[in-house]
């Protein structure tokens, strides 16, 4: 069975340029390892290629992404009882999920509140509305100062949540206000969000390890 030490060994084997970066990623996973443990969820906000990496963390936790997630028995017993053999095939096809947010997918609330309050505000808000002390808010920039993902760190924050920065080498504005940054080591934004993807895989692959061991 592989573990998540073996899992975060691995990254650094593969790129070594991340050496750098070893004790913040360390610390990010156990920001996120503490938000699930504790019951929170992940909210996440980025802007272009960023909102994609969103979109892309949101499928590795909700879902099996290295391993199978086995329903707890438990829940895998209460929808078998379901009539007409629909409860089995939910029993047996739904996986274990860490729940997590992309606030950058939500076109139409984005697009209303941009036009009717505030486009620099369209994540803080949904902040507001989903987040919950326990929670996690990760914020991804190449640069480290989109203004909207700042805004959205400072309402995490006065709501009492748990703040993760991923960024590039200067760290910009996000790096100094969240509790964890992981800074890759380029300045290239290309370059950065090429770095940005084994960190995040390697961090939902060590929490995916601790909460769905392999039997």
């Amino acid at each position: 069975m592989e573990t998540s030490d073996a899992i975060f060994e691995e990254l650094f084997r593969r790129r070594a340029s991340l050496e750098e970066c070893r004790a913040d990623i360390r610390s990010a996973y156990l920001l996120l390892r503490d938000c699930f443990a504790e019951g929170g969820k992940v909210l996440l906000c980025g802007n272009g290629g960023s909102a994609a990496d969103c979109d892309h963390i949101v499928g590795e936790l909700m879902k099996g992404f290295r391993l199978k997630r086995r329903l707890g028995a438990d829940l895998r017993s209460k929808l078998q009882a379901e009539e007409d053999g629909v409860g089995l095939a939910l029993a047996e096809r739904l996986q274990g999920a860490l729940p997590a947010i992309a606030l950058s997918a939500h076109a139409a609330l984005l697009s209303a509140f941009a036009n009717d309050v505030d486009p620099s505000l369209v994540f803080a808000q949904q902040v507001v509305g989903y987040g919950r002390k326990g929670d996690l808010l990760i914020g991804i920039s190449t640069s480290g100062n989109a203004v909207n993902v700042l805004a959205a760190v400072a309402t995490a924050k006065a709501l009492g949540l748990a703040t993760l920065a991923l960024t590039g080498r200067s760290g910009g504005r996000l790096s100094g206000a969240c509790d964890v940054a992981i800074r890759a080591p380029e300045s290239d934004t290309s370059l950065v969000q090429e770095l940005h993807l084994p960190i995040y895989h390697t961090l939902c692959a060590m929490v995916e390890a601790d909460f769905f061991p392999a039997p």
